[in-house]
C-alpha cells in the first residue's frame, strides 16, 4: 500500500539533547577504522584548530537515525519497517561534531515516491546544537520493499 503522500512536509518535534563524549566518538572511529588523530587525541584536534577532538564524518548517523524512528514509528504514517532497508544516507556539514557537543535533531519527511509497487521515504534531520547553531543536515532514504508478489 502506498504511503500517504499528504505526510510528506510533516516535521516532527526536536529529539532530546544527545551528550557527544569522547569515548564514543573514539569507539565510532575504531569501529569504522579511522585512525584520524583528531577523533582521539585533543592535542592533534587543537592543533588542527578544534576546541576537542571531533567525531566523524557519518557517526551523526547513530543519532539522525534513532530521530527518524519518530517518523518511522508514526502510526497515521503505516509504514511496515519489517519491510525497511536503508537506501541512502548524505550529510552536509557547517562545522565538524565536537566532543561535548548537546545535539538536538528535527526530523521532516522531505518527499514520498512509489516506484515498482516500493514506497522510497525520503527523512531529513535538522541537527543543533545546544546553543541552537546548526551543526549538519542529515538526509536519510529508505525504501519499504513491495510485498512479494505484489
Amino acid at each position: 500500500m502506498a504511503l500517504d503522500q499528504s505526510f510528506v512536509g510533516r516535521t516532527y518535534p526536536p529529539t532530546p539533547p544527545y551528550e557527544v563524549g569522547r569515548e564514543k566518538i573514539r569507539e565510532f572511529a575504531e569501529a569504522v577504522g579511522d585512525a584520524n588523530p583528531a577523533y582521539t587525541d585533543t592535542e592533534a584536534a587543537k592543533a588542527l584548530g578544534h576546541s576537542d577532538v571531533i567525531a566523524p564524518p557519518t557517526f551523526v548517523f547513530a543519532i539522525t537515525f534513532k530521530a527518524a524512528g519518530a517518523v518511522i514509528e508514526d502510526p497515521q504514517l503505516g509504514l511496515d519497517y519489517s519491510r525497511v532497508v536503508h537506501g541512502d544516507q548524505k550529510f552536509a556539514y557547517k562545522r565538524p561534531v565536537r566532543a561535548g557537543d548537546r545535539l538536538s535533531v528535527t526530523s521532516t519527511i522531505e518527499a514520498i515516491k512509489s516506484l515498482a509497487g516500493n514506497d522510497i521515504l525520503d527523512i531529513r534531520g535538522e541537527v543543533h546544537d545546544a546553543s541552537g547553531e546548526h551543526v549538519v543536515t542529515a538526509w536519510t532514504k529508505l525504501v519499504s520493499r513491495a510485498p512479494e508478489g505484489a
